[in-house]
């Protein structure tokens, strides 16, 4: 059982005499989650994103390692994939519980029913997807992924997006992460913060005794 206890700069777009920046919109009030599989970008997007929106950034696999005082290699080798799970599941229920932040998510932990159910309850969800080519090249670049430690690499990202691509689909938003820059990705996400507050009722409406 996992012991509980907490655990880049952007480049800026090109200058337009004729048009002023797009600001960054606030700091939206619960965690933003970033969920997919291996590969998908979300430490990168996530350290990019939190930068912008002057939130904290914590990497969910970094605090599973911390509380296990182990890497997740090890966890996997010397109690299974299944206590790495339960680990996974506590360990972001607590990072939902603190402040708002910009959370990045292991591949399977959105699948996991008790953790849709709070990141739903506390946060907000963005999936970066990403096709099997994009993800088996980046993913290609690093040996220490315990689930593509056997066998064909394509095959088993083959297999994970027939498995856990359905359930990504109950993110709250959807961002294709292709090959561009990953501040072309971090804009994606920040515009669809933007269109959410937009849409966001004024504050002096939100309370439930609002006047009819």
């Amino acid at each position: 059982m996992l012991p509980q206890h907490p655990g880049p700069d952007v480049m800026s777009p090109p200058k337009n005499p004729d048009t002023k920046p797009t600001p960054a919109p606030q700091s939206p009030e619960k965690s933003i989650v970033l969920v997919g599989l291996m590969g998908a970008g979300k430490t990168c997007i996530g350290k990019r994103l939190a930068k912008k929106l002057g939130m904290p950034f914590v990497d969910a696999d970094v605090e599973i390692e911390a509380a296990a005082d182990c890497s997740i290699e090890e966890i996997f080798s010397r109690y299974g994939e299944q206590a790495f799970r339960d680990g996974e599941r506590r360990v972001i229920a607590r990072l939902l519980d603190n402040a708002p932040c910009v959370v990045a998510t292991g591949g399977g932990a959105f699948v996991n029913a008790e953790t849709r159910e709070n990141v739903r309850r506390a946060g907000i969800s963005v999936w970066l997807k990403a096709d099997v080519d994009v993800l088996l090249q980046r993913v290609s670049r690093r040996n220490n992924r315990p689930l593509l430690k056997n066998g064909d690499k394509r095959a088993t990202l083959e297999r994970l997006v027939a498995e856990r691509y359905p359930t990504y689909e109950e993110a709250d938003f959807t961002v294709e992460s292709g090959n561009e820059s990953p501040d072309v990705t971090v804009n994606k996400v920040l515009d669809i913060l933007r269109s959410r507050e937009s849409e966001a009722p004024p504050e002096h409406l939100r309370s439930d005794t609002a006047a009819e």
